[in-house]
């Protein structure tokens, strides 16, 4: 899959996190980094969003597991 920039109403849609969660998490280095497309436009690259995705997914289900 070629990789693309996704904007943020779309990052919202993908992650289900509201925008100030996504900055807050980015600001900490919890979520990968949106990228400066102009003065007044970001975006993330979609392989890094899928990747954080895969992470999240691992991580859920390895705590889920511990718990049990």
């Amino acid at each position: 899959m070629s990789t693309r920039f996704i904007r943020l109403h779309e990052v919202v849609q993908v992650t289900g996190l509201p925008k100030s969660t996504i900055y807050a998490f980015a600001r900490k280095g919890l979520f990968p980094q949106p990228v400066k497309l102009s003065e007044r436009a970001s975006a993330w690259r979609s392989d890094e969003l899928e990747q954080w995705i895969e992470a999240r997914t691992k991580a859920s289900r390895t705590e889920a597991a511990a718990a049990a």
